[in-house]
This record gives structure tokens, sequence and C-alpha cells, in this order.
């Protein structure tokens, strides 16, 4: 992946701001996860904090805050990013299970979440492939073509979705009104597809190609997309992509990941400390906390401990909510997973990620570090995709994802979210395009192959 070079009087200072950010990153989320358990036992299956738990939650997430240090070593890939951000799950479950009031074997669990964090990241991070064979890259003058399609497909897969729903709602009331949406499957997966992959890879195409009109267009077409399917990856996308890109702007694409999820965790803090200081009422701290410290990363960590209860006396799964799987295996569950957990612990429809779904739920904690290593080989895949492309462009394209990933199981991200089509898009990519960086002529000349 291409990247500016590092002096090697600067790689020592840059390993050094690294580790100290993974400090700041790690501490920040277990404080953060505090006040989670603290504003949220309603929801959560949390005890109360005191101090003795608080330090054996510490004792018990630190081995794995260990593993942290390969972040100080290894080169930016999506791999690296996505890496990070289930890293951070883990360690939040980690530090969450000390807390939880549920009966199922916890020792066996924290192990399992543990060797499967380090099962993924081991081919996500350090497995580098060689070269495809024969890659088929698109001309520069057709992959401009390919982005103009791309906004035609957008507006017509949006236009189409208004004709089904369209009102504005507050965020804190869409779980009531969302329930009442239905829509085509085919228009589901053509949205998802959408707002998950092909909006997120042409605004980032075209500001490194500095053509910011178009750029700006896309992260309106996104934010048009939230009365349409009222979700908060909608309404929050063109914000989160923008915050992606200002960082990979004033910091190294590292920095800017680490950055992504420290700086929203610490604002969350402040506004804790404000409004335990009267200084902010509740209705806007709520708004905010609630958004990106409890959903953002404290919902995706306890959704581990909810799928380790749920399936300590539920049959597995056996793979058979894969929609591919289900016609060849027998399977106790007709509905989705999302629907046995509301009906069991009544906290709304919530999905998992691959850790709890294609892990926990499929085969439970003892084989479950199986498929994170098999998924981590697949993210291995997206990244000698992406080898040869701006590293800032794969962060800013592949934002979104990360959140995905945090909330979504590892097969409906991949088909539903659009990640497999992103992953195509970024094997298609000619570089030479993307790292002239210039704006795109009238007429591109083919200088690529295919």
């Amino acid at each position: 992946m291409k990247s500016a070079d590092v002096s090697v009087t600067s790689l020592p200072r840059l390993r050094f701001r690294l580790a100290t950010l993974l400090v700041c990153h790690v501490l920040t989320s277990w404080v953060s996860l505090i006040f989670v358990g603290e504003y949220y036992r309603r929801l959560l299956p949390l005890a109360e904090n005191s101090l003795p738990r608080i330090l054996t939650a510490a004792a018990i997430a630190s081995p794995f805050a260990l593993l942290s240090v390969i972040f100080v070593r290894r080169r930016f890939s999506f791999g690296y990013a996505l890496g990070f951000y289930l890293f951070t799950l883990v360690l939040g479950y980690l530090w969450l299970v000390e807390f939880s009031t549920f009966h199922y074997d916890h020792r066996l669990s924290a192990i399992s979440a543990f060797i499967s964090g380090a099962a993924f990241l081991i081919p996500a991070l350090f497995l580098k492939l060689p070269p495809f064979p024969c890659r088929l890259t698109l001309t520069t003058k057709k992959f401009h073509k390919l982005l103009y399609a791309i906004l035609a497909i957008s507006i017509v897969v949006l236009a189409i979705g208004a004709t089904f729903n369209r009102q504005l709602v507050s965020p804190l009331d869409i779980y009531q009104f969302r329930e009442q949406l239905v829509f085509p499957k085919p228009l589901l997966y053509a949205i998802g597809i959408v707002c998950g992959a092909l909006l997120p890879f042409a605004y980032a195409s075209f500001y490194q190609l500095k053509r910011y009109a178009l750029a700006a267009l896309c992260l309106v077409l996104l934010g048009l997309f939230y009365p349409v399917t009222l979700t908060k990856l909608a309404l929050l996308a063109p914000g989160w992509l923008l915050f992606l890109t200002l960082l990979s702007i004033y910091f190294e694409t590292r920095t800017a990941v680490m950055l992504s999820l420290l700086l929203p965790v610490s604002v969350g803090l402040l506004l804790v400390l404000a409004y335990n200081l009267g200084l902010l009422a509740e209705y806007p701290f709520l708004v905010y906390f609630g958004t990106v410290n409890f959903r953002m990363i404290g919902m995706p960590a306890s959704a581990l401990d909810f799928y380790n209860d749920f399936f300590s006396t539920h049959e597995l799964t056996l793979f058979c909510q894969i929609g591919l799987i289900k016609p060849f295996v027998s399977c106790p569950y007709t509905e989705h997973l999302s629907a046995y957990m509301q009906k069991s612990y009544h906290v709304g429809f919530f999905n998992a990620s691959l850790f709890a779904t294609e892990g926990i739920a499929s085969i439970g904690p003892m084989f479950a570090p199986v498929t994170a290593f098999i998924c981590g080989l697949a993210i291995s895949i997206a990244n000698r995709a992406s080898a040869e492309l701006p590293e800032r462009f794969v962060l800013v394209s592949g934002g979104l994802q990360l959140h995905i990933f945090l909330n979504v199981p590892f097969t409906i991200a991949l088909v539903t979210n659009g990640t497999a089509v992103l992953f195509l898009l970024w094997y298609l990519t000619p570089a030479a395009a993307l790292q002239n960086a210039g704006p795109i002529p009238p007429q591109s000349q083919d200088n690529a192959v295919f």
C-alpha cells in the first residue's frame, strides 16, 4: 500500500506516539465502559460498579490489552484498521465480563474471546499474500466512468427507496418507526451496498481526484438515505467520512485510525464530566454518549455477553443463519437471531459481530477462534486487493465498514452491506489514477490493462 515515506529518524518518534495513543485508548475505553454500566444498567446485565470489580476487570482485560503492541509495529492496511476496531470490541467484552450478571461460564468465554481476537488479528495484520496472478485493472477512463455510474445507481436506488418511505424522525425515535418499514429484499440489498460500499468508494475516489463538488454530492446522497432507512449509519455517515478525511489529512494513517475512536470516546467522557458538574443538560449529554460511547463501543462488546448467555442454554446454529447453508442443515431457528435476542432480553433487535455470530452462535465458544481465523484470512485478501492504493483512500472508502463489522455478522457484511463489492472495487481500481490525484480530464487516456 502506497504512503508517504517515514524517515529513519522519525520512525522511533512515530512508534512512541502510536504507543502513547494505544495506552490512552485502552484506559479511555475502560473508563467509558464504567460510565456505560452506570447509565445503561437498566438495559445491560451489569452489576454495580465497585473498586474490587474494576480492579478485577482491569486484571482480566490487561493481557489482551498488551496485544496492542502489534499496532505499533505493523504497517497500515484495511486489516490494520478493522483489526484495531475489533481489538477494541474484544477488549471491551473482557472488561465487561467481570460485571456480567449472566450465569454462563465466564472463564471459558473470556478465554475464547481472547483467542478469537488474536486469531483474527494474526492473518489480518501479518499474512502478506503474493500479488494476484493476471490481475484485472480498469483503465483510467473506465474507472472514471465507473464513478459516474455509481452516482447514477445511487440516485436511482434512493429514488426507489423514497417511494416506500420518506420521513424525518428524531434519532431517539427511529426504532419505533423502523420496525414498521417493509422493503423488497432486492431493494434492501441495493440500499446496503450503495450506502456501505458504493457511495463511500465514490466519495473517497472523487476526493483523491480533487473533484470536491462530486465528493460532496456523494455525502449528500448518503445523508438523504436517512429518511428512507431511518438508520443511524445513514444519518452519521457523511460526518463520519468527513471526520476520517480530516484525520487522514493531518495525521499519519495509523495515527488517524487510533484517533478515530479515541477522540469521539474522549468527548463522551468530557460530556460526562460536564453533566455531573451540572454544566450540561441530560438530553444533549445522553444523545451523544448514548450514540458514541454506548452504541458504538459498549453495545457491540456487550453483545458477546448476550450471545454467550443465550447459546449456553440454546442449540447452536451450525451456520444455519446463513442463507446458502440453511437448506442443507437442520435449523432450530426460523427467525433472525436479532428477533430471539429481543424476545429473550427485551433490549431491541440487535445483531452482533463475527465473534458473536459466526463464532459463539454458530459453533460455540470452544471453537469460535476457528471462524475468527478464517474471517481474518478473508480480510488478508482485501489487504492484497488494496495493497497498491493510497492509504487515505483505503481508510476513507472502507470507513463505514469499520462500524458495520462491529455490529453485523461477517457474512451479512460481505453480502448485505457491500463489503465484497468494496473489495472487488479495490481490486479493479487503477492505482496510478489515484496516486496522480489530478482532476478527471475531459478525455482520459487508457493507461492500464482491461
